[in-house]
């Protein structure tokens, strides 16, 4: 797999007509994601005109909900055929199991279960004094990537701060899907654990996800050709 091929594309825009303007922007693009905002907003449309364009498709949506919905909710994605699907780790080990029972019984093996970690919105603070979580981020996150894997989950969605040592515990063969990606050139916005495309990529992340920067770009095409060529030189 070529590294441009690890990069993962957000189509965060508010309808239909918007994220079918966008793919055929950037007719290179091979993996999108799709969470929450648009597919609420379009439903199984969006998913099934990237299918139709043979794009791989990365289903955001972070389930966090008791085992019942979340087992259920996993049914539901596995008819469209999506590639990956994340699952809030805190959801607890019931719901993880429950997931991968349904993708393993279902005999598809093109779906990826994630779990997330910890957003990367969410910084050190944060984590002690609104969540009241007692332990150091780094050990928070490792601590999820660790319960997801013990329950069969085939990887996980953290900072590329994380992603060594996640790598390191967890094993290479446990995806790592790194949020929180900026090149040099762009602005980190409301990403408080970033890192550019090269490191990450060097640190062990399997699959970055860049969206503004290239997004919204006052030219799309030349900010996806940028970041291709910087990670096709890590």
């Amino acid at each position: 797999m070529m590294n441009q091929d690890k990069i993962i594309v957000p189509l965060d825009v508010p309808d239909l007509k918007s994220a079918i303007e966008l793919v055929k922007l950037l007719p290179e693009v091979s993996f999108w994601k799709v969470g929450l905002e648009l597919f609420v907003a379009t439903g199984a449309d969006i998913l099934k005109f990237l299918k139709d364009k043979n794009k791989r498709i990365f289903l955001d949506l972070k389930f966090h909900d008791i085992p019942n919905t979340v087992k259920n909710a996993t049914r539901s994605a596995l008819q469209h055929q999506v590639d990956l699907l994340t699952i809030h780790a805190m959801a607890g080990r019931e719901a993880l199991t429950a997931a991968k029972e349904v993708v393993k019984n279902s005999g598809d093996d093109r779906l990826k279960l994630l779990a997330i970690t910890v957003l990367t919105s969410i910084n050190s603070r944060q984590l002690a004094f609104d969540l009241k979580i007692p332990l150091e981020l780094p050990e928070y996150a490792l601590n999820n990537a660790m319960m997801a894997k013990e329950c069969g989950i085939d990887g996980g969605v953290c900072s590329p701060h994380e992603v060594q040592k996640l790598k390191e515990v967890c094993g290479k063969d446990f995806l790592l899907v790194c949020p929180g990606v900026r090149p040099v050139w762009a602005t980190a916005e409301d990403q408080q654990r970033i890192m550019t495309p090269k490191q990450a990529l060097q640190k062990g992340a399997d699959y970055l996800v860049i969206g503004r920067p290239i997004t919204k770009a006052e030219h799309p095409q030349i900010a996806w050709s940028k970041i291709v060529e910087e990670v096709e030189l890590s």
